[in-house]
């Protein structure tokens, strides 16, 4: 059955059998459904790759967006987490 909150639900149901969280799996089928499937594979941010930034950014993040586990975790942990989310 269709929910109000997913645009594009098949596209929200391919992202879930590949692996994708569900608030990830949301985000995409309806960004896609608003803009255009092209130009939200285009879209993307200025700022570096994970890899590249410190550990310590890595964990203001990881706090910003709610990550659990994170004063734990060491930067790569810590980068698929966010990657993940």
């Amino acid at each position: 059955m269709p929910r109000a909150q997913i645009k594009d639900e098949k596209k929200y149901q391919k992202l879930r059998e590949k692996g994708e969280s569900k608030e990830k799996a949301a985000r995409i089928a309806n960004a896609s459904a608003a803009q255009g499937e092209k130009k939200v594979g285009r879209k993307g941010g200025k700022s570096p790759a994970y890899d590249e930034w410190t550990k310590d950014e890595l964990l203001k993040r990881a706090r910003e967006i709610g990550i659990e586990g994170r004063s734990s975790m060491n930067k790569s942990e810590l980068v698929k987490a966010l990657r993940d989310h």
